[in-house]
């Protein structure tokens, strides 16, 4: 059993076998497997306050600290921060940040209250 006060977003892997819930007052990602078992639990100080949570058709999972101004990849299981994509404060950015990922693009897309940000991915 896990517990989370604050859901404010979830995404779902592409096989449909993980669902990632971003949790804002407990500042945790976590993974669960279809049947609601919790498989992991990931913190970093890089995600304070998680808000926006998005899984790639490749299956990268980019969660944004909503207000850390950090957008990070963590690995399919969870677990471990792979990369820090995005960091740094961004005037326009608060604590509502939806992320995506465009391929087409090879851009990070972030909405905030005021803009649309978007960060090209090398």
């Amino acid at each position: 059993m896990f517990l989370c006060f604050a859901v404010i977003k979830c995404a779902v892997s592409p096989t449909g076998d993980r669902l990632y819930i971003t949790c804002w007052i407990e500042h945790k990602l976590l993974t669960l497997a279809r049947d609601g078992t919790l498989l992991a639990t990931f913190t970093d100080p890089a995600l304070w306050t998680p808000w926006g949570v998005h899984v790639t058709p490749a299956g990268q999972v980019l969660v944004c600290g909503g207000r850390s101004y950090t957008i990070v990849q963590v690995d399919r299981e969870g677990k471990k921060k792979l990369a820090t994509l995005v960091t740094g404060r961004f005037d326009s950015m608060c604590s509502q940040r939806p992320v995506c990922y465009s391929s087409t693009t090879s851009s990070i897309i972030v909405g905030t209250d005021d803009d649309i940000l978007v960060f090209r991915v090398e």
